[in-house]
């Protein structure tokens, strides 16, 4: 155990980000509640998602993980659930062939509703209110009662996020996610874009592999691999009285892990070394991510990796990047020496969406050709390093949303108003997604064929 730890030791810590609420007796009591309640994860799945994402950090591997900007009550359903589910499938699939390596699939689902702001309050016209701070906290509706913190927001997330994962796991283990489906798992409104035809010669292929495989007795009925794939759950753990009511001993280890997702991260606004986020995450056992942005040293992050990760364990933390597309080639070559010169394992991930954010016809988006240009400059400054690009990490929906600009299908500012659906920041349509797996596989390809040609001499 992490020393000098207990689940609520963060609560004598400076703390950055909470929401202001007026009854902090029903908060008490709403905390007590959800302590009472079943885990929404368990300890041996996010050890098992430790050690793929060991794998990755070694560079046997690629960290898939996206998902909605913040989940909302309205929008929970089904078929949101199955589309995402799909999406995220296709992108696996794509970045698997590519790569030629086993995909990590981490969602940000099943409890991303906490989001943290830039500022306490928001203004429209003459009036203030309390900013929206996710569903968990507060409605985005900009009224004074739904701008009001209230604790029992916590208990229907945990709801939705008990309902969802429900749902997830029966995808994932009860077929839907076999392999002979790949054709199935194209979303309608994606079958007229330019990524279609390319998706479907991806499954030609496998199909006819699967055929052989099939012709010499190799099924997914014996094969459990070819019907199931592992996929985990990931947010930000930034509502720590939620957090510390769900975190839980493993009666097989004796170790603290948080049990509202498998991964759960800290963000670039609450990463302060001596603050309440750091404190809390440095004592669970489940992998861990970390936000990187701009402002953070190489020293900084030798302070944080050393607080999150003391035993250097490979799979337990995962360093998410998150710079813009014009400050990637300043930023991370001097965070890669740092941490390779000290020896540290940790999995490189690329968030190219949250450093990307503009305003245009009075809509928050995010450029598709910066969201690449980033990635491109995420992968080259690796091979250039001689270290593993491991991940990529995006806001992403299986809604046929029209939030961010540009792609195959060229959304321009004036097409944004006409399916613009999130509660928060702008996310890549599954169109948008899928180009972008195709671009991964591609780099990834390269990456793979420039090793060979070292190898080969």
């Amino acid at each position: 155990m992490a020393q000098n730890w207990t689940p609520s030791s963060w609560r004598d810590k400076p703390i950055q980000q909470v929401p202001e609420y007026p009854d902090l007796a029903a908060v008490a009591a709403t905390e007590e509640r959800l302590a009472k309640y079943p885990p929404l994860v368990f300890a041996g799945e996010a050890r098992r998602l430790k050690t793929a994402l060991a794998n990755v950090a070694e560079g046997n591997g690629f960290l898939l993980q996206g998902g909605d900007c913040a989940e909302s009550f309205a929008e929970h359903g089904a078929d949101t659930i199955r589309d995402f589910f799909r999406a995220f499938l296709q992108m696996a699939v794509v970045l698997t062939f590519g790569a030629q390596q086993p995909v990590v699939k981490v969602g940000r689902i099943a409890g991303q509703f906490a989001k943290p702001r830039s500022s306490p309050m928001e203004k429209q016209g003459d009036m203030a209110l309390p900013s929206y701070r996710g569903d968990i906290i507060n409605g985005i509706e900009f009224t004074e009662d739904a701008r009001i913190p209230n604790p029992e927001r916590q208990i229907m997330a945990y709801r939705q996020s008990a309902a969802t994962l429900n749902l997830l796991r029966a995808f994932a283990m009860g077929g839907y996610a076999n392999l002979e489906n790949v054709h199935q798992w194209m979303l309608g409104f994606v079958k007229d874009s330019p990524q279609a035809e390319r998706y479907r010669k991806l499954a030609d292929r496998i199909s006819e592999t699967m055929d052989f495989m099939k012709a010499v007795g190799i099924t997914s009925e014996n094969n459990s691999s070819l019907r199931e794939t592992d996929f985990f759950t990931s947010h930000e753990a930034l509502l720590l009285g939620y957090e510390q009511a769900l975190t839980r001993v493993d009666s097989t280890s004796g170790d603290w892990y948080a049990t509202s997702g498998h991964m759960i991260w800290i963000g670039d606004r609450t990463r302060q070394p001596d603050h309440a986020h750091v404190e809390y995450c440095r004592g669970i056992k489940n992998p861990i991510g970390l936000k990187c942005g701009p402002s953070l040293t190489g020293d900084g992050l030798l302070e944080l990796i050393d607080l999150l990760n003391p035993a250097n364990e490979a799979g337990r933390l995962t360093l998410i990047c998150r710079f813009g597309h014009d400050k990637v080639a300043e930023n991370l070559p001097r965070l890669i020496r740092a941490v390779e010169r000290e020896g540290k394992k940790v999995v490189w991930s690329c968030d190219p969406m949250h450093g990307n954010t503009i305003t245009l016809n009075n809509y928050k988006t995010r450029p598709f050709e910066r969201i690449l240009s980033e990635v491109e400059s995420f992968f080259q400054i690796h091979r250039a390093e001689g270290t593993h690009p491991g991940g990529i990490h995006i806001e992403m929906t299986g809604n046929d949303v029209t939030e961010c600009t540009g792609g195959a299908r060229a959304l321009s500012g004036d097409d944004l108003a006409d399916r613009y659906h999130t509660h928060c920041d702008p996310r890549l349509n599954a169109d948008q997604a899928l180009e972008l797996a195709f671009l991964l596989a591609e780099r990834m390809k390269g990456g793979r064929d420039e090793k060979r040609m070292v190898v080969n001499g």
